[in-house]
């Protein structure tokens, strides 16, 4: 359903605000519309240039009753008035040889729309990156996003990924053209890549952007288009494509969060991990430093970081001025094949005197279930391989919010 005016296909009825599903749930299809034809292309491009946001702040903000429309203010008093908010999370969903693995990630999420308990249905789904392979043109979205989703009845926002925003001197679309159209358009309303299906459009106001819900923030950053590393600024002149303002962004947010008195749930979600034991991808130093230099500057640091591009789950633990933070890596949500860590390893592992490597499933796809309150975050990673009445999560983690400890 789109913006104000908009017809419903087939239905003729005048819709009032987003639409996240479908009216009836549509069975899984066997095969894509339009197969990948672009694998072949094996050039490495360069960093490629940060879209300007839609806004001159130096933070741009997005709020879930923005998302939500006419319905935001209710839906966020309802959230307020249920004591907590729930979410999904998990990234590298595109899978290029055909929508099963996806599909099985996305119907297993669908489940958790059944609960018993309304405060315990999640409120939105936080994509961190690679939303389509190859590469990120328009033409992939129906298959790789539109048609997994179709029954998901909720909205889904992000951070674009590397391969979301590769192009080639062949591509006939500028980097992130589709998902710019797909999640930072001007209004909400239909999309030309949904090939009729009644997702609409999402506002975000730019690659990086600070969301807003009841007892969370979210600070995402984009990483840019290379495998590796992660490349949020111009690193004293290495990528003289880039700038600071990615850094100028998060430093803003981070201090507006002891600006306002925000005593809620801080999360920094960028694609490429900065700490990761996969073996097809390394840690983005350079990048985390980046990220360092902004929580330092601010003097805030955030409860959790959320990453995706390893194509598999990791927790590790960080310790910060005696903070105890996870980091997460989910790039987990369908990408085929599923990538295996560097070597087999007895969890919890200790890296050094700040970092520990937790745990991780690297044979399972899956997704982050993220229940936060007044007080504490709760981190549920659920398998796809659990049936859909399994509700049991296989990996957690619970932060307090205040003394900033873990359990």
């Amino acid at each position: 359903m789109g913006g104000p005016g908009n017809v419903i296909p087939g239905t003729g009825n005048v819709s009032s605000g987003p639409i996240f599903a479908q009216p009836t749930p549509l069975p899984d299809p066997t095969s894509f519309r339009n197969p990948v034809t672009d694998s072949s292309d094996k050039d490495t491009p360069g960093v490629q240039p940060v879209p300007q946001p839609s806004t001159t702040t130096a933070e741009p903000i997005l709020t879930l009753a923005q998302v939500y429309g006419s319905q935001g203010d209710a839906i966020t008093q309802a959230i307020q008035n249920a004591g907590q908010i729930v979410f999904h999370c998990v990234g590298d969903t595109g899978s290029a040889k055909g929508p099963n693995t996806q599909s099985l990630v996305a119907d297993k999420m669908v489940t958790d729309f059944t609960e018993d308990n309304p405060a315990d249905v999640p409120s939105f789904y936080y994509h961190l990156g690679d939303v389509v392979y190859y590469f990120g043109e328009s033409e992939y979205y129906y298959d790789q996003f539109f048609e997994p989703y179709r029954n998901y009845s909720a909205p889904i926002l992000g951070i674009p990924g590397n391969h979301d925003g590769i192009v080639y001197p062949t591509d006939p679309e500028p980097t992130l053209t589709a998902y710019l159209t797909n999640f930072s358009a001007p209004s909400i309303g239909p999309s030309p890549d949904s090939g009729g299906l009644l997702r609409t459009t999402i506002t975000q106001p730019g690659v990086y952007y600070t969301f807003e819900a009841p007892f969370i923030r979210i600070m995402g950053i984009y990483s840019n288009v290379l495998e590796d590393p992660g490349v949020i600024s111009d690193q004293n002149g290495t990528y003289p494509t880039l700038d600071q303002r990615q850094i100028a962004f998060l430093t803003a947010a981070l201090q507006r969060v002891t600006g306002d008195g925000f005593t809620g749930a801080v999360v920094i979600a960028v694609h490429h991990p900065p700490f990761t034991g996969g073996s097809e991808h390394g840690g983005s130093p350079l990048m985390l430093a980046d990220i360092d230099s902004a929580c330092t500057a601010a003097g805030v640091w955030p409860h959790a970081v959320f990453s995706g591009h390893s194509h598999n789950y990791q927790r590790f633990t960080r310790t910060v001025n005696n903070y105890q933070i996870p980091y997460l890596v989910a790039g987990c949500g369908g990408h085929s094949p599923l990538s295996a860590m560097r070597t087999t390893l007895r969890t919890p592992y200790k890296i050094d005197d700040t970092l520990t490597l937790e745990s991780y499933d690297d044979t399972d796809y899956g997704y982050l279930r993220v229940v936060v309150n007044s007080a504490t975050m709760r981190i549920e990673f659920h398998p796809e391989s659990d049936s859909g009445a399994t509700k049991t999560p296989d990996d957690v983690v619970t932060i307090d919010l205040i003394n900033r400890t873990i359990s």
